[in-house]
């Protein structure tokens, strides 16, 4: 298995990043290029822009990050006054070009691009449908499966098809949708996975996350709400002013937002739920310290998603807060992969001790997760080869005991370490002097919660929608 393979399986991995622009004012391939660069976190693999120019749909996608599929040309290829963007994590599909996003989907009702972020948990029974209805696909994703049925639903707009074909969706889906004259947002009706929209100039845009818009210079407006379709579209009797239009697609009988997007996910400074991520990772950070305290020399994260709560942790319980382990950010963004020595050097690549802070010292340090305890573990030798003397391990969420079948790619249950051990025996497991969890209620309490609004299926079992058990994310290989 390849060292980027291993990875996917140690850690709960990102999910998929979307954006979208629409105005005459802009060079919206150019922004939206810029908006997935503020969102490459959220996927690695591949990355695509489609635009529209009034009359057709064009699309550039391929393996790779952001930065390695566009050069000068194809941004200038990219013409019109819509555009729509993703980077992609495979939780549905192989790794593999024949399904790098947006995708361009022709049916009856025209044609669309179509990106998303999620999972359906549905998908292979929604295919068989469509299959004997004579749909064919280029794909093995749920993706083409949601663009699908838009495409062949009834109705008079675009608006009304998606509406349509909403309730046969089961899962999480946040999407952007471009048509030869609309960009359109669409959120499922739990709310699963972030969205929200921008104005720029007379611009508007759509995004996984604020961040982006910060990034190109956007102004956040609000959320898309949980079963919305928002769709905008220039208006000639206005002299082309853009028009703005919301429907209510679906009700869900509750919310779901994943809190894992507060815990790892989104970028510290995007806002969730009208939360700024930093701070909640913080607040986490605090209450961990109260509730899974430990004598030590020092404080340290594991960097990046764990920086905020270390400190926060550091803060409650008086002990200083230093850097000691340092990252290499751009080790795993790479399908060229290292020697065998180089593998088994592990978590040596991505991180580096620095044993002048840590030398002789008590140790606290502070992770975002533990899901099958092997990273953990490296980290707490690594400290202990720099001279750590003492390692307690704080996780700033509760331990990680489900798998999770909307839009998160992550270990069987059988592969998680805390579905199989106790909390002392993982913390011999990783070789760890101590080893404390936030509990879920101090999580909650933490982020200001209210646990009906949130699925935190990973930690409980109890899912917001009926899911088939280990699902797996090639059934629609075949």
């Amino acid at each position: 298995m390849s060292l980027m393979a291993r990875r996917r399986r140690e850690r709960p991995d990102e999910e998929c990043g979307v954006f979208g622009i629409v105005g005459h004012d802009q060079e919206v391939a150019r922004v939206t290029f810029f908006g997935l660069y503020a969102l490459q976190h959220r996927g690695q693999e591949s990355a695509g822009i489609a635009t529209s120019d009034g009359q057709s749909l064009v699309s550039h996608a391929r393996m790779g990050l952001v930065a390695q599929v566009f050069a000068e040309q194809d941004l200038s290829d990219l013409s019109g006054h819509i555009a729509i963007g993703h980077t992609r994590y495979s939780t549905t599909g192989a790794s593999k070009e024949c399904n790098a996003q947006p995708l361009i989907v022709t049916g009856p009702a025209g044609q669309i691009a179509l990106a998303h972020n999620g999972n359906l948990v549905n998908a292979v029974a929604l295919r068989n449908d469509l299959t004997r209805a004579g749909v064919q696909f280029d794909s093995s994703t749920d993706s083409e499966i949601i663009a699908a049925l838009i495409v062949n639903a009834p109705g008079e707009t675009w608006s009304e098809r998606i509406a349509a074909i909403m309730p046969r969706l089961v899962g999480a889906y946040s999407l952007t949708i471009a048509t030869r004259d609309e960009l359109i947002a669409v959120r499922d009706p739990l709310g699963v996975r972030p969205l929200c929209l921008g104005r720029m100039g007379v611009s508007w845009l759509v995004s996984s996350e604020s961040c982006a818009l910060d990034t190109v210079g956007a102004q956040f407006i609000r959320e898309v709400e949980p079963g919305e379709i928002v769709s905008f579209r220039h208006d000639p009797r206005d002299g082309g002013a853009i028009r703005v239009t919301s429907r209510m697609g679906q009700r869900g009988p509750r919310r779901a937002t994943c809190v894992f997007e507060f815990i790892y996910f989104a970028r510290p400074d995007s806002l969730i739920d009208g939360r700024l991520v930093y701070q909640a990772r913080q607040d986490m950070g605090r209450q961990l310290a109260r509730e899974q305290p430990a004598e030590a020399d020092l404080v340290v994260a594991v960097p990046d998603s764990a920086v905020p709560a270390a400190i926060g942790y550091a803060e409650v319980a008086g002990i200083p807060y230093r850097e000691g382990l340092i990252k290499s950010r751009y080790i795993f963004r790479t399908f060229i992969q290292p020697e065998q020595v180089m593998r088994q050097a592990g978590i040596n690549l991505k991180f580096n001790p620095l044993p002048e802070i840590l030398s002789g010292k008590r140790v606290v340090v502070v992770d975002d997760s533990i899901v099958r305890g092997t990273t953990t573990g490296q980290i707490v030798r690594l400290l202990r080869r720099a001279g750590a003397r003492e390692v307690h391990v704080r996780i700033h969420c509760p331990p990680f005991v489900n798998p999770c079948y909307l839009g998160i790619d992550v270990a069987r249950k059988g592969e998680l370490i805390a579905a199989r051990m106790s909390v002392p025996e993982i913390a011999e497991h990783i070789g760890a002097d101590s080893l404390g969890f936030l509990s879920a209620q101090g999580m909650l309490e933490a982020l200001g919660l209210n646990e009906k609004d949130y699925c935190r299926a990973c930690f409980t079992g109890h899912y917001p929608v009926n899911v088939q058990l280990e699902l797996d994310k090639l059934s629609l290989e075949a």
